[in-house]
């Protein structure tokens, strides 16, 4: 299948053009760990879901709806943001959003209610998107050789701020409480806003496009690429997965035998740093022209993982194996997914990123939602037998999706 036409005029500069600056290791280095430091907003408040009901006198269930209100807000964030970064210059842009995202980490710090810290953090997923612009970004200062090496370096780094998160929420909040956690975190964020604006290269825009305009392009590569919807469904669920996942863990973790303190929930989080790394040589399989079949096996270790965790019971050790499994599992999918998906339209892959980035926090949100469902109608049986179904229909589509002929992949 011959390289798709762009639906969009073609652009007067492209960046993958020689002329462009090429992407460090330093550069690099400080990409993964802004993105990471901008993504780990998202789920500060996952393992203090309990410690926050308590202290703002709300029920479990109802702090639940912190990750997906935070979610929603990242999702909205992805669909309306991120595509200025082919019409915008990036190194005012990243930055202008990272001091947006400090203001509404102040305002969760302060939040006095459950209802004002719900639309604090809605509006701090909405800004927080800095990182989902920072990915296209490497994609765009890479060589072709090294592309997805260096964008499975940065997503590694979004992915360890993820994980990560979560240890340092608990041992935050454990010593000096929640709101301490947004007030550290905002002060990163302007940190990193100063860092960029200076580091970032000043690029011409990639496309001239009224704004309208823009945001309908996302959804003209979207109708006429059968590849960018397949990677799409596949990209949500394992999201999805992912999100239900560590959702219902902070529920089994807090409740009876285990009754772990917020600190101890979040040291489950380091476990899962393998998928920073997975994300890394994932990037080097799809240079090879290994995505296809790599994805394939990724899905299988996802189902695999749910059935170890349904079967860890009150077991810490098969939890941790579930849990490392899972994120390989996921986070590699994630990355080839990605990576595939930037090699559609070099020139709009801000606008294809949003794609990936708003249908993955959709599927999150929803998981995060289910889990709270599932948790109170099931346990973690409904949990785990839920995300291994979910897990074989994806590998079902995986199979079906890739008798049809898609782009053209390095190697193939």
């Amino acid at each position: 299948m011959p390289r798709p036409t762009p639906s969009t005029p073609p652009p007067t500069h492209d960046s993958d053009q020689v002329t462009a600056p090429t992407m460090s290791r330093g550069l690099t280095l400080l990409f993964a760990i802004a993105g990471g430091t901008a993504v780990a907003n998202l789920y500060w408040a996952q393992p203090l879901l309990d410690f926050i009901a308590h202290d703002l006198h709300a029920s479990t269930t109802a702090a639940g709806w912190l990750v997906t209100a935070t979610q929603i807000g990242y999702a909205a964030g992805a669909l309306l943001l991120v595509p200025l970064g082919d019409i915008l210059d990036r190194r005012r842009l990243i930055p202008l959003l990272m001091l947006c995202a400090a203001a509404a980490l102040a305002g969760c710090a302060l939040a006095p209610t459950m209802g004002v810290l719900l639309v604090a953090v809605t509006l701090l997923g909405l800004a927080t998107v800095s990182g989902q612009l920072l990915t296209p970004l490497a994609g765009d200062l890479a060589d072709d050789t090294n592309r997805g090496q260096v964008v499975g370096t940065v997503v590694a780094g979004l992915l360890i701020g993820i994980l990560t998160s979560r240890t340092i929420s608990g041992l935050i909040a454990d010593a000096a409480g929640w709101r301490t956690v947004y007030i550290v975190a905002a002060a990163a964020a302007v940190a990193f806003a100063a860092l960029l604006r200076r580091a970032i290269p000043a690029l011409p825009a990639k496309a001239h496009l009224p704004y309208p305009q823009l945001l309908l392009s996302v959804w003209h590569v979207i109708r006429q690429e059968r590849t960018v919807r397949w990677t799409l469904v596949l990209g949500a669920t394992a999201f999805g997965v992912f999100t239900m996942f560590w959702t219902a863990l902070t529920f089994l973790l807090s409740a009876p035998p285990f009754s772990y303190p917020v600190s101890v929930i979040g040291l489950f989080g380091l476990a899962g740093l393998a998928g920073a790394l997975a994300a890394q040589k994932a990037g080097r399989l799809h240079d090879r022209g290994w995505s296809l079949p790599a994805t394939g096996w990724g899905w299988a270790a996802v189902a695999g993982s749910f059935g170890l965790a349904a079967l860890a019971g009150h077991f810490v050790a098969l939890i941790l194996v579930a849990i490392v499994l899972l994120d390989i599992a996921v986070q590699g999918v994630n990355i080839l997914n990605q990576t595939r998906l930037f090699a559609v339209a070099p020139q709009a892959r801000s606008r294809l990123n949003t794609a990936f980035v708003t249908c993955n926090f959709i599927g999150g949100a929803i998981g995060s939602a289910a889990a709270s469902v599932l948790w109170s109608a099931g346990g973690w049986a409904a949990v785990c037998l839920t995300g291994a179904t979910l897990a074989c229909a994806a590998l079902l589509l995986w199979a079906v999706g890739r008798r049809r002929p898609l782009i053209t992949e390095p190697g193939h």
